[in-house]
């Protein structure tokens, strides 16, 4: 994975103003077209796509023909459409692959808006503008034409709906994929979050809409999904059983990537106060309200872990030696999971720091918690194991309030990284060809 490059957190999202694209000299929207020996469809499907766009589309567009080392001559029909058009342009690349077309187009655009479609056009073009709008609006950071959803009307094999819905069985189970549809070639990303989601992604074939689309979720950007009209093309030259394998074995290592905590995700974050009902928390430093919630959880289910070992530990030991191990063991339990789920700290980098400073929390925690048995024991004299409980839970709770202050403060600081630094080397800029 490509996670060797710093990045602040993404910044908010706007709305476009189309007047002020348009002035610069730039579309609103660039639609990729990715393409490998289509010299036979390939013209009669740009020029339906190019009347859609001109008769229905409100902004500036591009449409951008990625030609995926081609050896027939879908090279010519592409010049030929761009000399003849002057929103169509073309690419060359010396290798194969979608992905690998998408993510150098992708790169090098200077339209905020970005998208993709197949070049036999199975997805009605009406759904193009609705796919786009809330990317050009400002609500979500990509967006995703789906085919299983409920109002989608879907013509296709039998053959292709089981393995359709069979991957995507897969993506939620193995991969707790919430969205409907990873492989609909009808995708749209806003260009911000491409520049820092591009380098990330590994794979440069038919695994590259999922990959994107994973790493996204995960990092808690917001996917719009439109219902399609679809109907199957029973020309596709795609290699169903290759394809499939493939996808397979890309589940495979970005599910263990996740699982190690490989990914640098925090740097696809909006900063907190992007959603418009965290406008409303006048006074509040940002993050606080969304930390609490998370610490308040993760001490819930720490306080209940806790409990269970210190009753565990209390049937062959002491009251002081139960609450020492039973404390040890769920603080470095606490720790670990506030670091990921609470403050947001990925990957590897730190963790030991952070848990040794977790430590010194914990011995702060254990001299409350000990005190109060200590003085619980001095003055009942041989206390229930009941009010033992009692004692420690409420020792525990004024313990909790001084482990949040200080992890905040201490242990996980706010500290904003520094801004990436501009011109970004990518390793797709050796696959990029000739532009017409």
């Amino acid at each position: 994975m490509r996670t060797d490059s710093s990045w602040s957190t993404l910044p908010a999202r706007e709305h476009l103003l189309a007047g002020a694209v348009d002035a610069a000299g730039a579309p609103v929207l660039d639609v990729v077209v990715p393409v490998y020996n289509e010299e036979k469809d390939l013209e009669t499907c740009v020029l339906r796509l190019h009347d859609h766009l001109v008769r229905t589309f409100p902004y500036a567009f591009r449409i951008t023909v990625a030609d995926n080392a081609s050896t027939d001559r879908t090279p010519e029909v592409t010049a030929r459409l761009a000399r003849t058009l002057p929103r169509v342009r073309s690419y060359r690349l010396q290798e194969k692959g979608r992905g690998r077309a998408l993510r150098t187009v992708w790169s090098h655009s200077d339209a905020p808006v970005l998208a993709y479609m197949d070049v036999d056009l199975s997805t009605d073009l009406n759904a193009l503008l609705p796919l786009v709008a809330p990317l050009i609006s400002g609500h979500s950071d990509l967006a995703i034409g789906s085919r299983l959803a409920r109002s989608s009307r879907v013509v296709r094999g039998s053959k292709r709906e089981f393995i359709s819905r069979a991957y995507n069985l897969i993506l939620r189970s193995s991969l707790a994929a919430r969205f409907s549809d990873a492989q609909c070639g009808f995708k749209a990303i806003r260009q911000d979050v491409a520049q820092r989601l591009l380098p990330m992604v590994e794979d440069t074939g038919w695994f590259f809409d999922t990959e994107l689309l994973v790493l996204a979720e995960r990092a808690g950007l917001r996917i719009h999904e439109v219902p399609v009209d679809w109907i199957d093309d029973p020309d596709s030259t795609v290699h169903i059983v290759r394809t499939a394998a493939e996808d397979l074995k890309g589940v495979w290592r970005v599910g263990r990537a996740l699982a190690v905590g490989a990914l640098r995700l925090d740097r696809l974050t909006r900063p907190f106060g992007d959603d418009p009902r965290d406008r409303g928390l006048s006074g509040v430093p940002g993050g606080l309200a969304r930390q609490l919630v998370g610490f308040c959880v993760v001490g819930a289910l720490s306080t209940l872990f806790y409990l269970a070992l210190y009753s565990l530990f209390r049937l062959g030991t002491g009251p002081q030696i139960a609450n020492g191990g039973a404390l040890l063991v769920s603080a470095v339990a606490n720790t670990a999971a506030n670091r990921r789920l609470t403050f947001g700290v990925r990957g590897r980098g730190g963790a030991v720091r952070h848990q040794a400073q977790g430590l010194v929390v914990f011995a702060i925690g254990l001299a409350l918690t000990s005190g109060s048995l200590a003085a619980l024991g001095t003055t009942s004299g041989s206390p229930s194991h009941g009010t033992e409980l009692a004692v420690l839970i409420a020792a525990n709770l004024a313990a909790t309030v001084l482990r949040f202050l200080l992890f905040r403060a201490w242990v996980f600081p706010d500290r904003t990284p520094a801004a990436a630094t501009a011109g970004h080397a990518d390793d797709t800029h050796h696959e990029l060809g000739n532009v017409r």
